[in-house]
Order: C-alpha cells, then sequence, then structure tokens
C-alpha cells in the first residue's frame, strides 16, 4: 500500500497534477456511469458488486477497450479523484473541456487530441487512502490502477510526440518546457497554462504562459508566434518571496 502519514507536499501535488491530467487509457472492465465516484482502495482493489450493480442501474460509462481521457483531477490529503471524460454532469460534449483542479482554480480548455472513438458518457473514480497519500507519483497511481485502466496503449498524443526532435520528447518525459518547443508540445510537458498574459516587445508580440502559483516552482514559458524563446523558472514563497532558479541562458 502506498498510504503513509506523510503530509503532501506543494511539488508532489504538481507532479500528480501534470502526471495524471490530460492522460488517456483503455477501460479493462465495464466502467459504471455512478452518481457519485467510484471508490477504489489504496490496495489496488474496489467493490466490484457495487460496480456491477451500478452498471446495471445507470448503465456503462465505457466499456472493456474503450479509450476514456481523465479530464479532471483533485488531490486531497487522503483521496485522489478522477474525473473520467468530464463526468456525469457534462452537457454537450466532453471533447471540448479539459478541466485541472488545484486549489480552488478549474480553468478549462478545449482538447483537440481527443480520439473519435471516445464514448460519450463519463464517471468518476476516487482513490481512497487511510491515512494519507504518502509519496505516491502519477506513474505509481497508473500501475495502481491497472487491474480497470491500461495506460500502456499509445494515445494520439503519444503517436504525435513520436514526431518531434529528440530533445523535445526528452524535455516532454521530463516534464519541462525548453526553447523551440511549440505550444502544443509545451502543454503535453507541462500541462494547461494557470494564467496567459500579453506583450508586445520591438514590434514582435509575446505570449508568457504560467505554470505552477506559490507556494512553490513557478515557471513562466514565453512564445513569439506558436514557438518557446524563453523559459523561466522561480520558487515563490507564500507572501510573494521570490528566488529566480538560476539558468544556463541568464
Amino acid at each position: 500500500m502506498y498510504g503513509d502519514t506523510k503530509k503532501l507536499s506543494q511539488d508532489q501535488r504538481v507532479e500528480l497534477l501534470r502526471g495524471l491530467s490530460s492522460e488517456y487509457a483503455k477501460a479493462k472492465i465495464i466502467l459504471p456511469n455512478s452518481r457519485k465516484a467510484l471508490p477504489f482502495e489504496e490496495n489496488g482493489t474496489w467493490d466490484k458488486k457495487k460496480w456491477e450493480d451500478a452498471v446495471r442501474k445507470d448503465g456503462p460509462a465505457a466499456r472493456a477497450g474503450d479509450m476514456i481521457q481523465i479530464t479532471k483531477v483533485d488531490v486531497d490529503d487522503d483521496a485522489i479523484t478522477l474525473q473520467l471524460n468530464n463526468g456525469l454532469k457534462t452537457k454537450g460534449s466532453w471533447r471540448d473541456r479539459v478541466q485541472i483542479s488545484m486549489g480552488g482554480m478549474t480553468p478549462t480548455q478545449s482538447n483537440p487530441q481527443a480520439p473519435s472513438n471516445q464514448p460519450h458518457s463519463g464517471t468518476a473514480i476516487v482513490i481512497k487512502f487511510k491515512d494519507s497519500i504518502g509519496d505516491i507519483t502519477s506513474a505509481q497511481l497508473k500501475k495502481l490502477l491497472s487491474p480497470v485502466l491500461d495506460f500502456e496503449k499509445h494515445s494520439a498524443s503519444e503517436n504525435y510526440i513520436d514526431t518531434l526532435p529528440p530533445e523535445t520528447q526528452q524535455a516532454i518525459k521530463e516534464k519541462k518546457a525548453i526553447e523551440g518547443m511549440d505550444q502544443e508540445a509545451v502543454i503535453m510537458a507541462l500541462g494547461r497554462p494557470l494564467r496567459k498574459t500579453r506583450e508586445t516587445k520591438d514590434d514582435v508580440e509575446q505570449e508568457t504562459w504560467q505554470f505552477g502559483e506559490p507556494p512553490g516552482r513557478v515557471t513562466f514559458v514565453t512564445f513569439a508566434g506558436t514557438k518557446v524563446i524563453r523559459v523561466r523558472d522561480t520558487y515563490a514563497q507564500m507572501g510573494g518571496s521570490v528566488a529566480v532558479i538560476p539558468s544556463p541562458d541568464h
């Protein structure tokens, strides 16, 4: 079991959000629609009868072999909730929205990479831990969920990654942005930005994306057009104190 009494850190929260949000997986069993998030235990088990009863009552959200996407992630001290295909309450196509929940903020963005064979309904799974989530990582959580979700299948986004230069592929794997990346590659590496700002310098319009918020690492990625021209990392303390993390280029 992964859970222990270790307190959730900000860096761990960010890693879980980045590593899980927008991820694709294939259902290995029938996933039921449910009015409440389906409970999944920290030891990799679940109440099969309860899930089967939910399928009979409310129907399936996905069948074995169907592609699903994590469209919202909520990280608490003792639980992680994954909304799949925008959950039950979403109106319209779930493909139009991908959400990340962190500290109460839920920015909504479009998702052009969704494959065409997605089911039209969604659900949610809550992974519960006895004391706290401990130091579990996104990779460990995917392994924990492997009895019901297969994250090893290549998605449309993974096929796109294969066409990128080696240095960009490596940066995406390391969850960082580098100069020369396009906006789509940055989203694959860091997820959706917390906010965006625009300004004009020397008659060139630039757009800066912010990832993360205090306390913890905050990354600013600046684009000219669709290409990254500058990446700046800082570590911000609560209350506004900011330390710049040195970069080889600055």
